[in-house]
């Protein structure tokens, strides 16, 4: 139908208001998994120290009567640790900003700071897991903690021509090859052996998927089940009760690759022998105002603690 002449529009008339939603809507992930599985502890220095130790090997003791005594050579705890790295966030706002009316949010400061807060948490998960090269810093070098990979020294599935990282170095990447379900039971086993107790299987979204297309387990079975009475289809594995432990399996966005799904690692991890040690806690520290403008930070100081890594597995240089 034609419209009639001199029909007044909406496209034509002038004074029409916005219809802005008052809702923001932001779906950036912030579940950081690591963080949430490990223990919480104070540091009261830049260089973090803790000690570890080991009962010496099973053996056969059987012994004389009357026998005198010949005492063995002592076996002493080892002394490590790790160097504190500051993470922050800062935000600057004009005086205007925050007297203007805004949708979605009254204070732009406060917005601001709350959306920092949860990058600090994202960038803190990012280091945890990154193989960034430990660094004692300087007045012009910041220093950086030794991450999660480098750590590693004793159960360590990686690929041909791989290097374990140390206080000074980051791992050397080896070959890719396919993770197999022949991995994951090797390294859980070493694990176990050497003394943990793993508990938790951490992984980016490719390795998760190839996990959960395992479909032996040894002789127990992965079995994936629809449920009727529910219209489910079941396929994924979650929690495994191996023959070492029950273990659960979870996907972090922010092992090294997980952000291209290109991930190279599966770490098994007996959790109770990692943690976080905070030198300062997360804070927000209103800075001085110069000129039309008010300014913060959010900051943190803390290091990865890892309390024996002999408890714990890498499978290193997946495809």
């Amino acid at each position: 139908m034609a419209i009639i002449a001199n029909t007044v529009l909406s496209y034509s008339i002038i004074g029409n208001r916005e219809d802005l939603s008052d809702v923001i809507y932001n779906i950036s992930p912030t579940e950081t998994p690591g963080q949430a599985a490990f223990g919480k502890e104070k540091c009261e220095a830049t260089f973090h120290e803790w000690q570890t130790d080991i009962l010496a090997a099973a053996a056969a003791n059987a012994q004389l009567q009357g026998d005198d005594v010949s005492f063995a050579t002592p076996a002493y705890t080892t002394r490590v640790g790790n160097r504190t790295q500051i993470v922050r966030k800062d935000v600057i706002t004009s005086g205007t900003t925050d007297q203007i009316n805004k949708a979605g949010r009254k204070s732009e400061m406060v917005y601001q700071l709350a959306k920092k807060a949860k990058e600090l948490r994202r960038d803190i998960e990012f280091v945890l897991f990154s193989n960034q090269v430990p660094t004692t810093g300087n007045s012009t070098t910041a220093q950086l903690m030794r991450p999660m990979l480098s750590w590693f020294a004793t159960n360590i599935q990686g690929g041909v021509g791989a290097a374990n990282g140390s206080t000074t170095t980051a791992r050397t990447d080896g070959t890719q090859r396919t993770f197999t379900e022949s991995l994951l039971q090797t390294g859980m086993q070493t694990a176990w052996v050497n003394g943990g107790t793993p508990d938790l299987a951490l992984t980016g979204p490719k390795q998760r998927i190839v996990l959960s297309s395992f479909t032996g387990f040894g002789s127990g079975g992965a079995t994936k089940f629809d449920k009727t009475e529910d219209m489910k289809v079941y396929g994924t594995v979650g929690v495994y009760m191996s023959d070492f432990g029950e273990i659960s399996f979870k996907a972090s966005r922010f092992v090294r690759g997980a952000a291209t799904i290109a991930d190279r690692e599966v770490f098994i991890l007996t959790t109770d022998l990692w943690g976080i040690a905070t030198l300062r806690p997360m804070q927000t520290v209103d800075l001085a105002k110069t000129g039309d403008a008010e300014k913060a930070m959010i900051i943190n100081e803390i290091t990865l603690v890892s309390r024996n890594e002999t408890g714990s597995a890498l499978i290193a240089d997946l495809l």
